[in-house]
């Protein structure tokens, strides 16, 4: 049975916000929210193939999601108690009074791509080219290139290239056809841009590194409210435990991946297969410190300088409570 079958049918607009705690079974359940056409999938099915919620105690019922944005709705109404979200959104909701928290999934970013033909071999090299960026104008990928762009020439991006903006599979299709010199995508996209030929040339790591972040921080972590964190944390531990063994097996067991490969849309490909399975272990996190996160916060200054309130709120600095204290790995 797929992992998805049953579909989750929810009219958002009519939910009540009351803690998620009171409204999903014990204290040794927790119902996770997943976005259907996410790489989290990977993970999740990891975890229910081979019984990791179990063997930690814990009853875990996964509700589909149609995209991001209402993983975070169906969050703050009370609907699931875990969802992935990216530390600046959980720093931003800190900021406003709404307690959420959480713990690192994925060190998994995007990168500029380009076609081998392109004559594009540095950054500089994008004056007066067109780029397809995936996401809006305060994309994080794009707000870390323009900062990255101004280190190395001191001139401002958005003034030397014509950018546009759109969903990832029309990025990836406007590089393949030749309607935009550069693309800026989320990996797994990327992913499949190189199998079809194109070239990363410069990671959003790699423009982290470059603009003193000390290391890559975790982008999207499993999240949740202060009041889940404390009304069941047995079960938010269990769950992260069974994370983390999921993810040790998809690092280091290549049986752990060819039942994932038709969920992966890469069925019938064994090359994009592979290459989105070596993209993706690279950005697995191996281990958490809630102590340790200097990195995120050197990356949300960034963002801060160059994407400005639209981005970050209003705050420059990374609420000290948005990595939960109560885990370690």
């Amino acid at each position: 049975m797929r992992l998805f079958a049953k579909l989750w049918l929810a009219a958002l607009a009519t939910l009540v916000a009351a803690p998620a705690w009171a409204q999903h079974g014990g204290a040794n359940t927790l119902v996770v929210g997943v976005q259907e056409s996410g790489t989290v999938q990977w993970e999740i099915e990891t975890i229910v193939a081979n019984g990791l919620a179990s063997k930690h105690g814990l009853e875990l019922e996964i509700r589909p999601l149609a995209d991001s944005r209402a993983g975070q709705i169906a969050l703050q109404a009370g609907e699931v108690d875990v969802i992935l979200s990216d530390f600046v959104w959980v720093t931003i909701q800190r900021s406003q009074g709404n307690k959420v928290t959480m713990v690192p999934h994925s060190l998994a970013v995007g990168g500029l791509m380009v076609a081998p033909d392109s004559g594009i071999t540095k950054v500089e090299d994008l004056k007066g080219k067109r780029i397809a960026v995936a996401g809006g104008p305060v994309d994080k990928s794009w707000v870390t290139l323009q900062a990255y762009y101004n280190s190395v020439t001191g001139a401002k991006l958005v003034d030397d290239v014509s950018a546009n903006y759109g969903a990832p599979p029309l990025v990836n299709e406007l590089l393949a056809n030749g309607g935009t010199d550069a693309a800026l995508n989320f990996w797994q996209w990327n992913a499949r841009a190189k199998v079809a030929g194109a070239i990363e040339l410069l990671s959003v790591a790699d423009m982290l590194s470059a603009l003193g972040v000390s290391e890559q921080p975790p982008l999207l972590g499993w999240t949740f409210t202060d009041e889940t964190a404390k009304n069941k944390k047995a079960a938010i531990v269990a769950f992260l435990d069974a994370s983390f063994e999921a993810k040790d097996l998809l690092l280091n067991d290549d049986s752990a991946w060819p039942p994932l490969q038709s969920l992966m849309g890469a069925e019938g490909d064994d090359a994009l297969f592979a290459q989105l399975r070596d993209d993706y272990r690279a950005g697995i996190v191996t281990g958490y410190n809630p102590t340790k996160m200097g990195a995120a916060k050197e990356a949300f200054a960034l963002m801060a300088e160059y994407g400005g309130s639209e981005l970050v709120g209003e705050d420059s600095k990374l609420d000290p409570g948005t990595f939960w204290r109560g885990y370690r790995k």
